[in-house]
């Protein structure tokens, strides 16, 4: 009898203000079901405090940082106890402003 394991990987899409800071756009987490406080935990500790400088608060998503879980705004859903299953995509996209505005 043979025994698989199922490695379940969870996808995290950076936006472009974050690539800076990760060096990338997108990484894999190997994780199970878990909640996007500890998908967060888990990307504090691979990026650093500057990472979590730009994402966090004390503890809670900065106001301007958008975050989804499959696309749903996690504000809409359970916040950082939302749930994240093995086989999720989560997006961080923080809000950029500039240009120039003329009134």
């Amino acid at each position: 009898m043979h025994v698989y394991k199922v490695i379940k990987m969870v996808k995290i899409r950076f936006s472009s203000a974050l690539s800076n800071v990760t060096h990338t756009r997108e990484t894999v987490l190997e994780l199970g079901d878990t909640t996007v406080k500890v998908v967060l935990d888990k990307l504090v500790e691979q990026y650093g405090a500057d990472f979590e400088r730009r994402i966090l608060d004390k503890g809670e998503i900065r106001r301007f940082v958008n975050l989804y879980v499959n696309g749903e705004d996690i504000r809409h859903l359970s916040g950082l106890d939302s749930p994240v299953k093995g086989t999720d995509e989560i997006s961080i996209l923080p809000a950029v402003s500039g240009g120039n505005f003329r009134g």
